[in-house]
């Protein structure tokens, strides 16, 4: 039995769909690190709700801080760690969209030829 070749087009698709999965696994990636930092942001707010005085760690030191100006940066952060995963989910979903399409079509070609 001879091995099936497949075609210039089904190969150059093949390489696409590489390429979707290596997306999908950057956005994972980079989605995970946002959640991460959302949680921590989350969690300072939380503990600043309780504290009496609120510090700032600015590179190897910490520093005493005004509790608002705190509280409204920590905020801020929040805000822009939900709206990045939020953008990120839209682009994997897109992706995955590509993706699944693309499997389809390669499958397709695989048995019809």
């Amino acid at each position: 039995m001879a091995e099936q070749e497949i075609s210039k087009e089904t190969e150059h698709k093949i390489g696409q769909l590489q390429m979707y999965e290596q997306s999908l696994q950057t956005f994972l990636a980079q989605k995970q690190q946002f959640q991460a930092q959302l949680v921590e942001a989350e969690s300072a707010l939380g503990e600043l709700e309780n504290a009496e005085t609120a510090y700032k760690i600015v590179g190897n030191i910490m520093v005493m801080s005004d509790k608002k100006e705190l509280k409204a940066d920590l905020e801020s952060k929040k805000e822009m760690f939900e709206l990045r995963i939020k953008s990120m989910e839209k682009q994997e979903s897109q992706v995955r969209e590509k993706t699944q399409k693309l499997q389809s079509e390669i499958l397709k070609k695989i048995k019809n030829d």
